[in-house]
């Protein structure tokens, strides 16, 4: 069957661009123009209700569902979740999937050209935050003439947005998915992605973010990549994908150019991270995630849910020790401490943090069931309006 006819699949689908004059960042600095690279899937109705905003993880981008071209290879990152008859129904809901500000698929971010210098911005980009990344996606959904997002859904740093949307903009969102995420990293996830920032600016190549154009800082990229990809994994998946196997057949163990099967792996995680994703972006995205805490100014996460005005899905995974299932509860005890309505599943598996990449039935019947409520609610007061 091909990606055009797949009954299963939105086909090919097209990478889209909406730029708007000026965003004013935390930091108090601004970027200007900005553009944000994007893809919708479905119909928006005709009182544009149906609308859903995806948010991806660190290393996503807008392509999210279906693909971009006959020749492409693999669908986006969660096509097993959006389609025709998937959790996120394109034939009920309409989705749109943008790619974050500061990231380097298409959106403005630290290789786009900063038109005050006619050269890539390289370090010259301003720090952004997971809060700046809402503002800018905000702006894209005003310009689909859409008040009110039926959900906004990620997961891990997808997740702290769909947070972040309900927290800054409570009239203009339904309901909220938040998956394989927290309220703020913990000190070891930091840790671990400033070991992955210092592989990169400790490439010879990275020569202060001035790369464009240029040898890419790409051991240091990889490098990066394999360090934080242990992390979306757990042990046990681990020993059961790799064990202590070699990759070759006959392998010569006192070399070191023989490798386990785990490390073969994981050098190639790096290099196909190296193919599609700048090393700046990387830096600073991973600053946004460290940045992000959803109880400062609040002095705790309570009082940060108490004006929210959305329902919540709240769903961890039991092997994941990056976005522990304990960070999860904390999420669900704020909201509850609020009287919030919350939906809370930890669900059982082996797979890590990147369960929610995986196509698990637990996790297709929760989203699927919780955004029927979600649509058939928010269609009833719009009825009796």
């Amino acid at each position: 069957m091909s990606k055009e006819n797949n009954s299963n699949s939105v086909g090919i689908v097209e990478t889209q661009f909406f730029t708007f004059d000026k965003l004013e960042l935390e930091s108090g600095r601004e970027i200007a123009p900005v553009t944000i690279a994007y893809e919708t899937y479905g119909t928006l109705n005709e009182d544009k209700s149906n609308a859903i905003f995806i948010l991806h993880a660190l290393s996503g981008s807008a392509h999210a569902a279906g693909y971009n071209s006959p020749d492409e290879k693999s669908p986006g990152w969660w096509d097993i979740y959006i389609g025709p008859g998937r959790a996120f129904d394109t034939e009920k809901y309409f989705i749109i999937s943008s790619n974050t500000i500061g990231g380097c698929n298409g959106s403005t971010g630290p290789a786009t050209i900063n038109p005050s210098t006619g050269v890539q911005y390289g370090l010259d980009f301003p720090i952004v935050t997971i809060c700046d990344m809402v503002k800018a996606q905000r702006r894209l959904m005003e310009h689909f003439g859409i008040t009110k997002l039926l959900a906004a859904a990620g997961g891990s740093m997808g997740g702290m947005q769909s947070l972040a949307w309900s927290i800054l903009y409570p009239e203009m969102v339904h309901s909220v998915l938040a998956i394989a995420t927290a309220a703020r990293l913990s000190a070891q996830g930091i840790a671990f992605h400033e070991v992955g920032r210092q592989a990169i600016i400790n490439d010879p190549n990275w020569s202060r973010g001035k790369y464009y154009g240029h040898q890419i800082p790409g051991a240091g990229l990889s490098l990066a990549r394999m360090i934080a990809h242990i992390t979306y994994l757990s042990e046990q998946n681990m020993h059961e994908r790799f064990g202590r196997k070699f990759q070759e057949n006959d392998p010569d163990a006192f070399s070191f150019k023989t490798e386990y099967m785990v490390e073969s792996y994981l050098h190639h995680q790096g290099d196909k991270f190296v193919d599609r994703f700048d090393a700046n972006s990387y830096l600073y995205i991973t600053r946004a995630i460290d940045l992000f805490d959803l109880s400062s100014g609040y002095g705790s996460l309570i009082p940060a849910f108490e004006k929210v005005k959305a329902n919540y899905l709240v769903i961890s995974f039991t092997s994941d020790w990056l976005y522990t299932s304990s960070m999860s509860r904390d999420i669900v005890q704020a909201l509850r401490g609020n009287g919030k309505n919350v939906v809370y599943t930890n669900i059982e598996t082996d797979k890590g943090h990147d369960s929610f990449l995986i196509d698990n039935a637990l996790l297709q019947k929760n989203i699927s069931n919780f955004l029927r409520r979600q649509y058939d609610e928010i269609s009833w007061k719009n009825d009796g309006a």
